[in-house]
């Protein structure tokens, strides 16, 4: 049953030339659900004014082992947050004035929320880790779980934990509020929710990759289980604005800490005292998405016993990038038009993104999972190119059946001895790729754009709720992608309006074996001069 709902989901969700899926008649701007969840009632944390720039190019990050990690005090703690998900700009257009934050979402609209859990034995914790603190007088922060709230770069204590647990560093966990999506897109919202998870996962990584951190995903937790921590089960949330569950993420920053102990940690959450209500986000919810609320309970994860594909670490094309990691995190930015007339992009750094997103990298590190994304490029100013279809197979066992379920006058040659890259069709596909992407320049104008295809319906038949994890993959990508392509002087843009089964015709795809989840595409931005840019935290300046 719970298989056929997201199947039924999936379908109904597409978009094709003929209709787009279920959204709103209109948009009222006036009920745009505010960003910035806040809890009144709670302890609140101020961090450290962020901005701080950190040593290690951002090349260096492609062997995170040989960066020093850095010591786990409230002023890393901070970057952490503000690196990963923390605001990365304002821009301003007349009285209109709106955030851009580090972690990129559709729409800017940031249905993910991010909390921090802290464990350990207080006392002890305070003779042992400098720098970390709460309130005058103390040096630490207390355990417990806080929410992070990006607009004011604060924690908010949610929690606080009676018990004193086995000290375990720190945990991320990770919640996705539906409804900020779907005032704008309606029925296709779980999707992009998704996505903007991955992204967030995606740049959590390379937030603490750059810390001399490293992020192990604690999968096999249920999504009851991760409610049950971070308060969202809880009477404390406005009706239709609640919070689903999704991961929690442990922090290894290389310094002594016991193993993980999940039941103590719920039980610790269970007898803690608890604190705060969430604020209404301001919302009036002129429409209602029931479906999106079936599809997620139906791809409701419960636990699960989680084995360790370990990737083996392949030799990656030299990042020829001399910024720092955390200008290239703070920069990065979604295009809104190209320069469709731009000099053909060059081969190696075009080689170099698409080595970025393979998952014997470093930048994958922490999927813990075989690939299950594989890309479908349309190629259109890469120098050394034909125009045209390519493929990138992310792993060599899915070769065959890609081929396979693919058009036979596809002829996929090899073009490329440092990475997996297939000549299919040549061709100037430039229109082809905007009218699939919902008829949008972006994939047109661009140096080339290109489709996500899932390993679909074998994933689903696993398991429904493994649904949600295709679209992670698809994120964590696209989140590679933004990067290198802003290392690259260049831009990035995800596309999460496509049609569906026309772009399945195009490529060959007859049934449910292969579905494309997510598109992107990476060009030279033009710059709309009309935007003033202000500083992310530029607010804070004044506060004390």
């Amino acid at each position: 049953m719970n298989k056929q709902t997201v199947l039924n989901y999936h379908n109904r969700t597409k978009h094709s030339l003929e209709r787009y899926a279920k959204g709103p008649e209109s948009i009222d701007w006036e009920d745009q659900p505010d960003q910035f969840r806040r809890f009144s009632g709670c302890e609140i944390v101020t961090l450290p004014l962020p901005g701080a720039e950190l040593e290690p190019l951002f090349a260096d990050l492609d062997n995170p082992e040989l960066i020093p990690s850095k010591p786990l005090d409230m002023a890393n703690v901070g970057l952490l947050l503000e690196l990963a998900f923390g605001l990365s700009a304002w821009k301003q257009f007349g009285p209109s004035r709106w955030a851009l934050r580090c972690n990129p979402s559709s729409g800017n609209l940031h249905p993910t929320e991010a909390y921090l859990i802290s464990t350990g034995d207080d006392r002890n914790r305070s003779r042992r880790v400098s720098g970390i603190h709460t309130i005058p007088g103390d040096n630490f922060i207390k355990s417990g779980v806080y929410h992070y709230v990006s607009h004011d770069h604060s924690l908010e204590q949610r929690c606080r934990f009676s018990d004193n647990l086995p000290d375990s560093g720190i945990l991320i966990g990770l919640s996705s509020v539906h409804w900020r999506e779907a005032w704008k897109y309606g029925e296709r919202a779980f999707r992009y929710c998704q996505h903007d998870l991955g992204h967030a996962l995606g740049a959590l990584r390379y937030a603490a990759a750059t810390l001399g951190w490293s992020v192990e995903l604690q999968a096999e937790w249920s999504d009851d289980d991760i409610a049950k921590l971070l308060g969202l089960d809880r009477d404390d949330f406005k009706k239709l604005e609640h919070e689903s569950p999704d991961i929690i993420c442990r922090i290894n920053t290389h310094a002594d800490s016991k193993p993980l102990d999940i039941k103590a940690l719920l039980e610790a959450a269970q007898s803690g005292d608890w604190f705060g209500k969430a604020d209404s986000l301001r919302a009036y919810h002129m429409y209602k998405w029931p479906i999106i609320d079936e599809v997620s309970t139906a791809a409701s994860k419960p636990q699960t016993e989680e084995s360790e594909w370990l990737a083996v670490q392949q030799p990656i094309i030299k990042s020829s990038c001399t910024k720092t990691a955390t200008e290239i995190i703070r920069q990065r930015r979604s295009a809104q038009q190209f320069d469709g007339k731009m000099t053909p992009l060059p081969q190696t750094d075009f080689y170099r993104m698409l080595a970025a997103v393979l998952p014997t990298t470093a930048a994958f590190e922490l999927w813990r999972w075989p690939p299950k994304i594989h890309l479908f490029i349309f190629v259109h100013r890469v120098e050394g190119l034909a125009p045209g279809i390519y493929a990138l197979p992310r792993h060599n066992d899915a070769l065959e059946s890609l081929q396979a379920a693919t058009l036979a006058d596809f002829d996929w040659q090899k073009v490329s001895e440092a990475i997996p890259l297939y000549h299919l069709h040549s061709g100037d596909c430039r229109q082809i790729a905007k009218t699939l992407s919902c008829h949008q320049p972006i994939a047109s104008d661009s140096a080339f754009s290109l489709g996500m295809v899932a390993e679909f319906g074998e994933t689903i038949e696993a398991a429904p709720w493994l649904y949600r994890r295709l679209f992670w993959e698809c994120g964590l990508i696209g989140q590679t992608l933004y990067l290198e392509a802003e290392a690259a002087g260049l831009r990035g843009t995800g596309i999460g309006c496509y049609f569906d089964d026309s772009v399945h015709e195009l490529l060959g795809f007859k049934d449910d074996k292969f579905q494309s989840l997510y598109h992107f595409t990476v060009g030279k931005p033009l710059e709309d001069k009309r935007l003033e840019t202000l500083p992310a935290y530029g607010h804070l300046d004044d506060v004390v």
